[in-house]
């Protein structure tokens, strides 16, 4: 059994919560890897250097100057504060971005509607898992940040629950994979204003619908197509939930077909 366990930048910089979450995680039973993301952290600090963030339909537009902040920020104040309180716990961790290793090999996003700048998408050959199946082999857990490398010496800012979904899609071939989504809410909320309500269970059929109907929160949109395309493509289960109710079998949002 594969935990591939991803998140989000509310949970990291909620000092209390970052700590809960990674307690859970280290609890997780077989070999587990955590991917991050930080969007909220980039934002503060790209605020304090008089910047600007563009985010369309829960995506961030990365120009040159969004590209240095976010390489900044997820691969070194964020990536090595999560090591750091893992080490604490006392799971020995390494942090990696996709270009060490070549862990994560991305390409930049086209134009079509919409310029992402230096955006990277995956494919189905995107994931080094030979590196990772040696880390989990000599026992290091890895800790991904959400920027890959195209090959030719550029780096892109990659969604982190894309990187997530690829990756638990490249290690189901060989392992039963659990992707699990942390974020700060319980699941996915039918009533936005009300915080304990949530689906149990979320079809993509219901998905299209709540899309269609701008019901979804424009963040959760990729979080919810990445977790299908994973379901749909070997991984053995997804789910969506607060990181409180990880072995809570009931209090969290599973993913169905």
């Amino acid at each position: 059994m594969i935990n591939v366990v991803k998140i989000g930048g509310e949970i990291i910089d909620n000092k209390k919560l970052l700590i809960y979450s990674l307690k859970n995680f280290s609890k997780l039973d077989g070999s587990k890897i955590l991917v991050h993301g930080g969007g909220k952290i980039a934002d503060i600090f790209s605020k304090k250097m008089g910047y600007n963030n563009n985010i369309i339909n829960g995506r961030r537009i990365t120009d040159k100057t969004t590209l240095d902040i976010v390489v900044m920020t997820y691969s070194g104040l964020l990536n090595k504060r999560i090591v750091s309180k893992l080490q604490s716990l006392g799971l020995n961790s390494i942090g990696f971005s996709g270009a060490d290793g070549n862990i994560v090999k991305s390409y930049k996003r086209p134009i079509k509607d919409i310029d992402y700048g230096y955006v990277g998408n995956l494919n189905i050959n995107s994931i080094n898992t030979d590196l990772i199946k040696y880390m989990f082999k000599i026992g290091i857990i890895p800790v991904l940040s959400p920027i890959t490398h195209d090959g030719n010496g550029n780096l892109l800012n990659t969604n982190a629950d894309t990187i997530a979904s690829y990756l638990s899609i490249s290690l189901s071939k060989e392992y039963k994979v659990i992707l699990s989504y942390f974020f700060n809410k319980i699941g996915v909320l039918n009533h936005l204003n009300d915080e304990k309500s949530y689906y149990s269970k979320i079809e993509e059929n219901l998905f299209k619908k709540l899309k269609n109907k701008n019901i979804i929160n424009k963040g959760m949109i990729p979080k919810l197509e990445n977790a299908f395309y994973a379901l749909k493509n070997g991984v053995y289960k997804v789910t969506i939930s607060h990181p409180n109710y990880l072995n809570n079998p009931t209090k969290k949002t599973i993913i169905c077909l």
